[in-house]
């Protein structure tokens, strides 16, 4: 236990952009949180197969979620031994209504940039014949390009390892195949300055 009555956690998260944010986050409570555990690839199935257990000890993982989150994570850590208590703590909802005007701009654009599986859902709600869209979808990863195939799509762009560099890297590699790049070359510049806390 910590002096102030908090008990001493160690904390996995699935990438260095959550990382990232406890990072932040520590530095406004001035207090120290471990990050124990960041796995080799950013997904949850990676994390549930390399989170580190002690056999010899109980080890009990409490998981926040999205509500539509997988069950990926929780089945693994489970098939491995851990106890996981799950708490659906935000939900992601899809778009109601989008202006027409900026709705046929998304859709002229060569290239849509997704950043999660519902995201995908809610692009393909507002496409009237999906299976018509031709143009690419670049995603941060791939789970987020998996729902995109699975939904049909064809022009799905995504790097092995997710995250925000690979992100932009499928959304040039899209461009590219567009012969787009020198059009949003801009991308590029400002993303090449941008880095994560």
């Amino acid at each position: 236990m910590h002096g102030t009555g908090a008990p001493d956690i160690k904390v996995g998260v699935v990438g260095t952009g959550t990382a990232s944010v406890f990072d932040e986050v520590i530095q406004s409570l001035e207090r120290s949180i471990d990050i124990a555990f960041v796995p080799s690839k950013a997904t949850g199935k990676v994390l549930a197969l390399e989170l580190p257990k002690d056999s010899n000890k109980h080890c009990t993982v409490l998981y926040p979620a999205s509500a539509k989150a997988s069950n990926d994570i929780e089945e693994g850590l489970s098939n491995r031994g851990f106890e996981v208590l799950r708490l659906n703590t935000y939900t992601t909802v899809p778009v109601n209504h989008v202006d027409q005007m900026i709705l046929k701009q998304a859709l002229s654009a060569p290239v849509v940039a997704v950043a999660s599986p519902s995201s995908v859902h809610a692009w393909v709600n507002l496409l009237s014949e999906p299976e018509q869209w031709k143009n690419s979808l670049a995603c941060i990863g791939e789970t987020t390009a998996s729902a995109a195939k699975r939904l049909g799509l064809k022009n799905v762009y995504y790097q092995t390892h997710p995250g925000f560099e690979g992100w932009v890297s499928s959304i040039l590699e899209a461009l590219r195949a567009h012969n787009e790049i020198s059009r949003y070359y801009f991308i590029y510049l400002f993303m090449a300055d941008f880095k994560l806390p």
